[in-house]
């Protein structure tokens, strides 16, 4: 992959956490993580993966491994 490449995987993964980050947020000011626990640790879960994703393509971005 070019660096434009892994920049673009980088921004596209921004866009996800940022829309998990929000849906994560209605879910804890309506109480609804104590009311559907498991879609709660679904968002966690697709957050978490999302972060380590974006921290791989910038690592191979920038050369490191």
């Amino acid at each position: 992959m070019t660096g434009l490449d892994h920049q673009l995987v980088i921004d596209e993964l921004q866009a996800v956490i940022d829309d998990t980050q929000h849906t994560i947020e209605r879910f804890e000011v309506t109480g609804m993580e104590a009311e559907m626990p498991e879609d709660y640790g679904k968002l966690l879960a697709i957050l978490n993966d999302a972060v380590t994703q974006q921290r791989a393509h910038t690592l191979a971005m920038l050369g490191k491994p």
